[in-house]
């Protein structure tokens, strides 16, 4: 069963697309075999828009199932198809996707994120949240993912990262990569509790240390 794609003729997913446990976003002009595909794995309703006027969807917004957060200079009309509350994140950190690692039930965010974005993360998304790093980055919406059993992260995170991780998140935390070594493995993986695709660089030892990490094995 195919479990890996492109977008863009591009292998990383994470900076194109995401996902949640009901929709992926992806951008328009996403072929559609690879609609399909994620449609299937996932098992969700698939959305193609802009952000922004933007093709990087992934990495100007971010979701879950209790709503939906989008880069400051975009419009809450780019997602009118999506069926949860879209609200702008006003802070100075745009790449939202990049910068917010969240499922259902908890949010890490960049360290400089300011307090009034958190006030707006947690309500929008209905989450606890939590400042911090994983492997020293602030991007943590790329160095890590996050399901609702589960979550996969860049391999340098540190011992104090990861035990926070399991703390704000209160699941298992596991390392590994994808696209053939990439440690930003939100940029090269989609996943939810569901199913997960990775982009086409992804080797078959990645998608097995995927699926144990996230239950899928």
């Amino acid at each position: 069963m195919v479990k890996t794609v492109n977008i863009y003729d591009n292998p990383v997913l994470g900076v194109f697309a995401t996902c949640t446990e009901d929709v992926a976003i992806v951008p328009i002009g996403t072929a559609g075999k690879a609609i399909d595909l994620l449609a299937e794995q996932l098992d969700v309703k698939v959305i193609s828009t802009l952000i922004n006027g933007s093709i990087v969807v992934g990495s100007l917004s971010k979701g879950n199932s209790n709503g939906f957060l989008i880069s400051r200079d975009a419009n809450v009309s780019d997602l009118k198809d999506v069926e949860v509350p879209v609200e702008v994140l006003p802070d100075m950190l745009t790449a939202v996707g990049n910068v917010i690692l969240a499922n259902d039930t908890a949010a890490l965010v960049h360290p400089e994120m300011t307090d009034s974005s958190i006030e707006v993360i947690s309500r929008v998304l209905g989450v606890d949240v939590h400042r911090g790093t994983i492997a020293g980055l602030g991007t943590v919406g790329m160095a890590g993912v996050a399901t609702n059993r589960g979550l996969l992260v860049h391999p340098m995170v540190t011992p104090d990262e990861l035990s926070v991780l399991e703390d704000v998140f209160a699941l298992p935390v596991e390392v590994g990569t994808t696209n053939y070594g990439s440690q930003a493995v939100g940029s090269g993986l989609l996943a939810n509790s569901k199913g997960y695709v990775a982009g086409s660089n992804t080797t078959g030892h990645e998608l097995g240390r995927v699926e144990d990490a996230l239950f899928f094995a």
